[in-house]
């Protein structure tokens, strides 16, 4: 065999072999993220490593964010590595279109090669690109009815992104979406067992103001919330917080 050939044979061929480093690389590292993502309790700081590891890993990524989409319109970044994810998500927010909205609506994927020639969202790739964002890839990471969220990369340069970034965005993507997963669990069981405190705490302050029992207490929480139109945490917080009675002081039906 020649020497390329058993070059070839040993190792790949050169044009293969840097992509296979590559996958190599993202898969040590995606094995380190899930192992430094078990140590953290706060999800903030959860999805803050998320975001910063795809920065490092997905070629071509010098920014990014998780997006959320709520009611199908709203786009807010959150968990950003740098003001510009921010300023991206309000514009698509204020235009109602753009690769994040696309991404989680339409397509797994959505790839901006450059911004300042992109047709698909006129008014939105026009404001984009004046704000500093050349090339984009917008990687969907769920959906749960009209609540969406997707991982956007960006660059400042124009053809920043190529099918290796698509393919290991997606590679990442699939690892962040149970990160996210993970941490809204847990924030959901934080905010349930703050939400019980909350309570638990208005009734506390019921039952030694009208003299009731647990139960009473309670009852008398659920009558003012019915009454008002206002969800149960709401009005325990607003007690809670104020220590003010006047909502209680009126006869409810």
């Amino acid at each position: 065999m020649t020497d390329q050939a058993d070059r070839d044979a040993a190792g790949g061929s050169s044009a293969e072999r840097p992509r296979v480093r590559s996958r190599a690389r993202v898969a040590e590292e995606m094995s380190s993220l899930a192992r430094l993502l078990e140590t953290k309790d706060d999800t903030d700081t959860m999805l803050d490593e998320v975001v910063a590891a795809a920065v490092r890993l997905v070629p071509g990524t010098q920014d990014g964010s998780i997006s959320m989409v709520t009611g199908r319109s709203r786009v807010t970044s959150r968990h950003a590595s740098s003001v510009l994810p921010e300023v991206v998500d309000e514009i698509q927010s204020e235009t109602g279109q753009g690769p994040c909205l696309d991404a989680v609506f339409d397509q797994q994927t959505v790839r901006v090669d450059d911004m300042s020639t992109e047709q698909r969202w006129p008014r939105f790739a026009r404001r984009a690109h004046a704000a500093g964002a050349r090339s984009m890839l917008s990687l969907q990471l769920y959906v749960e009815g009209d609540n969406l969220g997707a991982l956007n990369l960006y660059s400042r340069e124009a053809d920043a992104f190529d099918d290796e970034s698509e393919e290991v965005g997606l590679l990442f993507a699939s690892h962040a979406a149970v990160a996210f997963s993970g941490a809204q669990k847990v924030d959901n069981l934080h905010r349930a067992v703050w939400t019980r405190d909350l309570i638990g705490q208005a009734k506390g302050m019921l039952m030694l103001r009208y003299d009731l029992d647990s139960q009473g207490a309670f009852r008398l929480l659920v009558q003012v919330s019915q009454h008002s139109g206002r969800k149960l945490h709401d009005v325990a917080e607003e007690l809670v917080t104020t220590r003010k009675f006047d909502a209680f002081e009126q006869p409810v039906e």
